[in-house]
């Protein structure tokens, strides 16, 4: 699948949303196309001496609702479509949840596997003075993303406070606690798969305790959700990464799989279990499929064989519009990616009000605001999809373009006649 077949599935998803709602073509315009996207160079001394230049991108898509927010990602694939794609379901996200931020992206085109610690951060801190001009606090407010972590964040955030002159933590979310980062940030994602998996749970009333789980990319997202719903009562019996899958069909500790992840940077050759492909832990016989990895993993090719009871997206896009009609005919919930992984920019919205306000929750207090947020973000788009007769993702999006348009008609950015 071509890079730019990514934005294609965000514009068909807009296409589809609008359809149903008869949208504003001045809105549907506004939402098609991002406001800016930034493309840099990166020149970073490697270790024996030599100069390699990175190209690196930061997408801010609207910031109708606020200042945009957004993760940014160091990997080999990275490239300006992705990253479009990516602020676009940013933008939709942050409505959804009803939190006030636009939608941004970012990444460098590189494999931080290949860097040593030092070119990690000459990298880091370069990037962040390359898109310096654009962002900050009240602007545009990165965060962690695919290989990047606490420590790059940290970076970002001590290059930019030397650039300005002043001690800025909330230019970035996604820090360690005691640079400023928020309780429960770092689970946060995951939490609100759970919270979203158990609200669709009691909708399709299927009974969580020993309900069969398949986590597909055992990253920070897949094992923090396979943790949560094992603690919900629910059997994990397949994961995988980049290396390879494992299954047990009596049930895998989901905090013994990560810990052998750390220990060998693979979930395969995990005690008791028997290896598979990803195309085989997609299309296994569960009643739950957690897609965890990157983008166009549910495709028209594979659909059909899905026999999850329910796909709860920890991942951006990794359904596409074409598979979201076939697994919609075959009465499958999805909990799509803009709900189901808003935990993680919901949490970083708390941690930039803390950094803010300089007054700090517990973890409690964040993981109670979480709930309350995820849970009525998933009535709204439940309750939508109900009424209309439209698949999940269809309702999500209009959960969210609904509160975009009156935005953009309360700022004046749309104009209409009957209303002057």
């Amino acid at each position: 699948m071509s890079d730019s077949t990514v934005y294609k599935n965000v514009l068909k998803q807009l296409d589809n949303a609008a359809e149903v709602l008869n949208l504003d073509k001045q809105v549907k315009e506004l939402l098609q196309e991002p406001m800016r996207t930034l493309t840099v160079s990166i020149p970073v001394k490697k270790d024996d001496g030599s100069i390699h230049v990175y190209k690196g991108f930061r997408c801010q898509h609207n910031d109708v609702l606020g200042p945009t927010k957004g993760g940014i990602r160091f990997h080999p694939q990275v490239c300006e479509d992705e990253v479009k794609a990516l602020a676009a379901w940013m933008t939709f996200k942050c409505s959804l949840v009803g939190i006030p931020y636009g939608g941004a992206k970012g990444g460098v085109l590189v494999n931080p596997k290949e860097l040593s610690r030092n070119e990690l951060e000459r990298l880091s801190r370069g990037f962040i003075q390359a898109i310096s001009p654009i962002i900050g606090p009240d602007k545009d407010i990165p965060a962690p993303d695919v290989y990047t972590d606490a420590q790059v964040m940290s970076w970002f955030m001590d290059e930019f406070s030397k650039i300005k002159g002043v001690n800025t933590p909330g230019l970035v979310t996604g820090k360690p606690v005691v640079l400023g980062g928020s309780f429960g940030r770092h689970s946060a994602t995951a939490r609100g798969v759970m919270y979203t998996v158990r609200e669709a749970a009691k909708a399709i009333d299927l009974n969580l305790n020993g309900a069969t789980v398949a986590v597909q990319g055992y990253g920070n997202a897949g094992s923090f959700s396979a943790k949560f719903l094992s603690e919900l009562g629910c059997k994990i019996v397949a994961a995988n990464d980049s290396k390879g899958g494992v299954y047990c069909e009596d049930g895998i500790d989901a905090v013994k799989l990560a810990k052998h992840k750390k220990e060998t940077s693979s979930v395969t050759d995990f005690d008791n279990c028997q290896e598979l492909t990803n195309e085989e832990l997609l299309t296994l016989d569960v009643d739950i499929l957690v897609p965890a990895a990157l983008e166009n993993q549910i495709t028209k090719d594979n659909a059909d064989k899905i026999r999850a009871r329910m796909i709860a997206e920890a991942a951006n896009g990794p359904t596409t519009p074409e598979a979201d009609e076939i697994l919609f005919k075959k009465n499958i919930m999805i909990i799509p990616d803009i709900l189901a992984n808003a935990g993680g920019v919901t949490v970083s919205y708390f941690e930039w009000v803390q950094n803010l306000a300089n007054y700090y929750w517990s973890k409690e207090e964040v993981d109670k605001k979480l709930e309350q947020i995820m849970v009525e973000a998933f009535e709204k788009v439940y309750n939508t999809h109900q009424e209309l007769n439209v698949n999940m993702r269809v309702s999500a999006f209009i959960v969210a373009i609904n509160r975009l348009t009156e935005a953009m008609e309360a700022r004046g950015w749309v104009y209409h006649e009957d209303k002057c």
